[in-house]
């Protein structure tokens, strides 16, 4: 497919797709007349690349661990191929995310009571 489709399957913008290319994430083949030619598994890779960038990730951090990917749930990266300073970078992030997580659940917790005070004998879900 040419990149236009890829842009419409994905609802990624075409500058953006070739973003991903610079990036080394995703490796179109070129056709004779030069146009960029994806095949039908970058559907499923710009997905997982929008998902890492969604969590925070990097492009630097992605193209590392990109090619061990094939979906969501499944990882092919031996533990042999994971270089302390990726496995430092992620473990980074990871971190970072649990920080942004315990702070939500503060966040939540706080509101929720608030709620409760300001608005007794409400049902939680009349609280909309």
């Amino acid at each position: 497919m040419k990149i236009g489709e890829l842009s419409r399957r994905t609802g990624v913008p075409t500058r953006l797709l070739r973003y991903y290319e610079e990036q080394d994430l995703l490796h179109p083949e070129r056709g004779e007349n030069g146009y960029r030619v994806y095949g039908e598994a970058a559907v499923r890779d710009v997905g997982q690349i929008r998902g890492l960038l969604d969590s925070g990730l990097t492009t630097e951090m992605i193209r590392a661990i990109l090619p061990y990917l094939s979906g969501p749930e499944e990882i092919l990266l031996p533990a042999g191929h994971l270089s302390p300073e990726t496995a430092g970078l992620l473990q980074g992030h990871l971190d970072r995310i649990q920080a942004r997580i315990d702070c939500l659940a503060r966040n939540r917790d706080r509101l929720a009571a608030y709620l409760e005070a300001v608005r007794p004998g409400m049902e939680p879900g009349e609280r909309g």
